[in-house]
């Protein structure tokens, strides 16, 4: 009567345990194919895969899988060994020339199985003055040149103007706005501080900046701002 009174619990316990069985080697299975997470190649800066000479970029490898010290990691460019295997996950790449473009991969390999682990693919664009098919202005010396724009050149009476800054064809710049050659903070500008008003004539000029260490773009061309005199509607 016992053994018949415990198959209810009996049956249950054994379903259990059999669905634990599947779910352990469905698991087992996932790791040894490679499945389970597949490792991750990510840049810093990720603003943009489009970088000119000069910029640096770093590559960071993540195994998705035990702890980073686990692991050694290298990167190929192009299919071909690139930066060897190393037990630092991230790579520093200073784009040097055109030549740096390409796809980029990461693998793994695991120290204590000698299993291995590969990424997914990154292309990766580097421009110089020859890429480019913009106006003359925008390179000069393998590197872009901020271009300023103004509505108007001439400041009204009691009013002001909007100038903005930019850099083609490429994302994340910062701006550094200059009057009369020299460095100037303006007021009421936003983050990127691309675009800013101005209340007083003079000679005005700016750059973009991105990254770390800090990359300068070229200084834009001058524009002259002046102020419409206080009494010229004086007949």
């Amino acid at each position: 009567m016992t053994v018949f009174a415990n198959l209810p619990r009996l049956w249950l316990q054994c379903h259990l345990g059999l669905c634990f069985s599947v779910f352990t080697v469905v698991l087992c299975t996932l790791l040894c194919t490679g499945h389970a997470q597949d490792a991750v190649l990510t840049i810093e800066p990720s603003w943009s895969s489009l970088f000119f000479i000069g910029e640096f970029v770093t590559f960071k490898c993540d195994m998705n899988e035990g702890k980073d010290t686990d692991w050694e990691y290298k990167i190929n460019k192009d299919g071909q060994d690139f930066f060897s295997y190393r037990i630092n996950k991230d790579f520093k790449l200073k784009m040097r020339s055109t030549g740096d473009s390409g796809e980029y991969q990461c693998f793994g390999l695991r120290m204590s199985s000698r299993d291995t682990k590969k990424s997914n693919t990154l292309s990766i664009s580097v421009l110089d003055k020859s890429s480019i098919y913009f106006s003359s202005s925008f390179i000069t010396a393998d590197k872009p040149r901020a271009t300023l724009t103004a509505g108007t050149t001439i400041i009204p009476v009691g009013g002001s103007v909007t100038l903005t800054c930019s850099v083609q064809s490429s994302d994340g710049w910062k701006y550094e706005w200059f009057r009369n050659l020299m460095t100037y903070e303006f007021p009421n500008r936003d983050q990127q501080n691309r675009d800013i008003r101005v209340y007083h004539g003079g000679i005005y000029s700016c750059r973009g900046t991105r990254g770390n260490p800090v990359y300068y773009t070229d200084i834009s061309d001058d524009v002259i701002m002046k102020e419409t005199p206080k009494f010229s509607n004086l007949v």
